[in-house]
């Protein structure tokens, strides 16, 4: 068969499998908006014109690229107290590197908040024993349920879900506002970037901010969960799954196949 034949029978195939999930049921999509609303001024009708012109003449390629949702929850490594819930738009350059951009909601007037860089096992194995500390492994967010990919069908979210089991994440939050934080200190991005990580036990995330999420968005994280236990004998011990053992308030319960690499070694 020539090249042309199969890029041809290949493209039709692709149109009936995305056919197929664009009737399928999907992974909840409804809105989160922001955390706070920034300080500053209402926009003038100048801002607003320029804005206008804008969209209509200069280029947006880089945020364009960023066609890949996924919403999850993030503790601050140095305070795992403070617990965010994380919107995560993203372009995958390539099998094993993503980048994302991230914000407080999913809403047009959402607040960027951060960047995540994810690689695969594979390159997490590359780097040099100093930087792998800023990495977060992902198991535990996958097949807890925690994070979900909201809008996608669901054969569509699981196949997502598995191309990222066993990956890192390089997190930094640059405005760590919740709503339940009070003052005007949070209506800007101040101080240093927090470096974030994973919850990798059952417990280690507080439940209400699940709930919150869920009960907005139509997630369910239980059915979630239940629906990834497939892919369970696909993970393997991860670095970092221990780094914050021990720190959260009341008791926490292993998720399986959630193991971290220190303690196979033992």
């Amino acid at each position: 068969m020539s090249e042309a034949k199969r890029a041809s029978r290949l493209a039709g195939a692709t149109v009936v499998v995305l056919s197929a999930l664009a009737i399928a049921s999907c992974t909840g999509s409804g809105t989160s908006g922001p955390n706070t609303e920034p300080a500053g001024e209402a926009k003038t009708p100048r801002t607003r014109a320029l804005e206008a012109g804008a969209v209509a003449m200069q280029r947006d390629a880089p945020p364009d690229a960023l066609d890949v949702y996924l919403v999850g929850f993030h503790p601050l490594k140095a305070d795992p107290q403070h617990q965010l819930e994380a919107h995560h738009f993203c372009r995958q350059v390539n099998e094993d590197f993503a980048q994302c951009a991230l914000f407080d909601g999913n809403t047009a007037e959402a607040n960027l908040n951060g960047i995540e860089y994810i690689i695969s096992e594979r390159l997490f194995e590359r780097l040099p024993a100093a930087e792998k500390r800023y990495w977060h492994p992902h198991n535990g967010e996958i097949l807890s349920g925690q994070l979900a990919a909201p809008g996608l069908p669901v054969v569509a979210e699981h196949e997502l879900m598995k191309a990222k089991m066993n990956s890192y994440g390089k997190t930094w939050h640059t405005w760590t506002s919740e709503k339940h934080d009070a003052g005007d200190i949070h209506s800007l991005p101040l101080g240093e970037p927090a470096l974030a990580w994973s919850f990798n036990r059952f417990g280690e995330a507080r439940q209400a901010l699940i709930d919150e999420r869920d009960r907005k968005m139509g997630i369910d994280s239980e059915k979630l969960r239940q629906t990834r236990q497939d892919l369970v004998p696909l993970a393997h011990p991860q670095a970092g799954v221990d780094a914050l053992k021990g720190k959260f308030p009341g008791p926490t319960q292993p998720i399986p196949g959630v193991v971290d690499k220190q303690a196979v070694k033992r």
